[in-house]
């Protein structure tokens, strides 16, 4: 997703059906629609491209329960002037029914143009990039950003690991999990610690909670959510966050992938820090738009 007024990638965001884009509400919200051009098909920033099409925006709906400084309901649909033509290289991508499970650790895949680190951009010339990360529960995704105040919904949903996960840049894109031969967008990129922090799992808009509000926006459109399901049974059921008796650090005793990393409370100087860290993610792709 290209803003109109200059030239770059801003945020990602995934084909649903011939004319409709999913994305985050935190990209475009304020945006008026002539502002943006969307790329489909598209392998590498600076081309050639010879798989893609370009097209112009008719419409933005943005949730109306967007809260853009709890970031939660951070989803919004982009609908194109004109529908794309599907080819081997532009598909739409299925969306998690309501019904979808993920259970911890399910391994998923993060895609985005974004910077490699939190001071390392992706070098213009570089590909989309790929990475697999397990799915964080949401107990224990609360219980690792309680320090920092960051309120974990039920419409969010976490993933990642240290050194992996998505940074700046990626805003908007999808997490993506495999089942069968089929992938299906369990998520949509949202904030978190820049960047892959050990114990910081990136935090993303839990798609199937919006299945009814999608379909009531894009009615007559065809819209494929398909139920995702993990089997056993979900580690992060019997999860408990144990806080040490001063409150100064957060040590999930679950299994996980990551360490968690010891941090201070929010009086704390050190955990002002990371606080204001975690606001700067959005804050940041708010200013680069």
């Amino acid at each position: 997703m290209h803003r109109t007024s200059r030239r770059g990638h801003v945020c990602g965001g995934t084909l649903i059906s011939d004319q409709w884009v999913l994305t985050a509400a935190h990209c475009i919200v304020g945006k008026a629609p002539s502002a943006w051009i969307l790329y489909f098909g598209r392998e590498t920033q600076s081309g050639p491209n010879i798989n893609e099409e370009r097209r112009t925006v008719s419409q933005i709906i943005v949730h109306p329960d967007y809260n853009n400084t709890l970031f939660n309901n951070d989803i919004a649909l982009v609908k194109l002037q004109s529908p794309v033509i599907f080819t081997d290289y532009i598909r739409p991508v299925c969306l998690a029914s309501n019904s979808s499970q993920f259970h911890t650790s399910t391994p998923c895949w993060a895609t985005g143009w974004g910077r490699l680190g939190k001071d390392e951009r992706l070098p213009a010339f570089d590909s989309l990039q790929e990475v697999q990360i397990p799915v964080v529960g949401e107990k224990q995704c609360r219980c690792n950003y309680r320090p920092f105040n960051a309120k974990i919904t039920d419409e969010m949903i976490c993933a990642g690991e240290e050194n992996k996960g998505a940074c700046q840049g990626d805003s908007g894109g999808p997490l993506q999990c495999k089942q069968a031969s089929r992938w299906i967008q369990g998520g949509i990129t949202s904030f978190g610690v820049p960047c892959a922090r050990a114990g910081f799992p990136e935090v993303y808009a839990r798609v199937s909670q919006f299945q009814t509000w999608i379909l009531d926006q894009v009615a007559g459109a065809k819209v494929s959510f398909v139920t995702f399901s993990s089997s056993g049974t979900d580690e992060d059921n019997s999860f408990v966050c144990r806080d040490s008796e001063d409150g100064t650090t957060a040590a999930p005793t679950a299994t996980s992938t990551a360490a968690p990393t010891a941090a201070p409370n929010t009086t704390s100087t050190a955990a002002s820090s990371v606080g204001t860290e975690l606001t700067f993610l959005v804050i940041l792709v708010a200013v680069f738009l």
